[in-house]
């Protein structure tokens, strides 16, 4: 589960004050001082009471102008500070079932019951109301190629509860999670990585069935970059396209990028040359790309319109 940390005692700092040192110093959670740091500016803001409510008031009154262009995220995430140096503060509200928000979006939009981990490590402390209680598992990432379907052998730890002042770091592909809705409203606030390499990183969501002896598998790798999206784009509207996609899929150094490249190849083919696209794909060196291309084989004559869902 995520590593539990003792919320070190620390003034009440506001919101400016923790952004601008953490800008000064930057953010690292894997090495001890850092996260130390890291955790002591995070319990001073939590300790501020009043600095979420200003910057709510402050927010509404400029039509939350701002947050369109710092938020990549849902509408339950309210970006505090985002910095150039690969990191940003959030708060994320969680609402209960009985909210208009949970009843309005269902529970699949707050990623309730949505088994995951995560390709970011963050820091997370529970700032208002009773906080989200989650499942927590532990897997070991290096036994894992990241193939749909694959067993990843998790370990239950717990089920715990977010509560105000309670602080974990999420380590990134270490940590699998679960969450289901607080008793009522509740805010937690993060610290998060934010660095580019993020992005090639897959993020696994996971099937739980405890009728399994594997202890979850692999669901979906839902992290896809605008460059996989475009690619498909360039592969159907140019040769010049597909001769990209076609350097994409021989030589990209993300298996998943070369993956979506030899998809978008595929997808512009038809009978057997589409096949013997996807054939080329099995010589991959590694597993995610061969198994995808396996997966892909088996359903060669709606290929395109599995693609297109996806």
């Amino acid at each position: 589960m995520p590593r539990l940390i003792d919320p070190p005692s620390a003034p009440v700092l506001d919101l400016g004050e923790v952004a601008a040192r953490l800008d000064e110093s930057g953010v690292d959670l894997v090495r001890e001082d850092g996260l130390a740091h890291a955790a002591a500016l995070l319990a001073g803001l939590a300790r501020n009471r009043n600095f979420l409510a200003d910057h709510v008031i402050a927010e509404l009154k400029a039509s939350f102008a701002g947050q369109l262009e710092l938020s990549r995220y849902s509408a339950q995430v309210l970006v505090l500070h985002r910095s150039p140096r690969g990191f940003f503060l959030r708060a994320n509200l969680w609402p209960a079932i009985s909210d208009a928000a949970y009843t309005a979006s269902g529970p699949a939009a707050f990623a309730y019951g949505l088994p995951h981990d995560h390709n970011f490590s963050f820091l997370t402390t529970g700032y208002w109301g009773p906080g989200y209680v989650s499942d927590y598992y532990h897997y070991d990432a290096e036994a894992v190629d990241g193939r749909l379907g694959e067993p990843l052998n998790l370990r239950f730890v717990e089920r715990s509860q977010l509560a105000e002042g309670r602080m974990m770091l999420y380590r990134a592909h270490r940590d699998v999670h679960s969450q289901l809705p607080p008793e009522r409203l509740s805010v937690s606030l993060n610290i998060m990585e934010e660095g580019e390499h993020i992005p090639w990183r897959d993020q696994y969501i996971v099937d739980l069935d405890h009728k399994s002896d594997a202890r979850g598998t692999i669901a979906r790798r839902p992290t896809l970059t605008q460059a996989e999206m475009l690619l498909r784009c360039a592969a159907h509207l140019a040769d010049d396209g597909k001769d990209i996609a076609e350097q994409f899929a021989k030589a990209h150094p993300v298996p998943r990028v070369r993956a979506n490249a030899i998809a978008a190849l595929a997808a512009v083919e038809r009978d057997a040359a589409r096949v013997a696209v996807l054939e080329r794909g099995l010589g991959d060196c590694d597993a995610r790309v061969r198994d995808d291309c396996a997966r892909w084989l088996e359903v060669v004559p709606d290929f395109s319109e599995i693609i297109a869902s996806c």
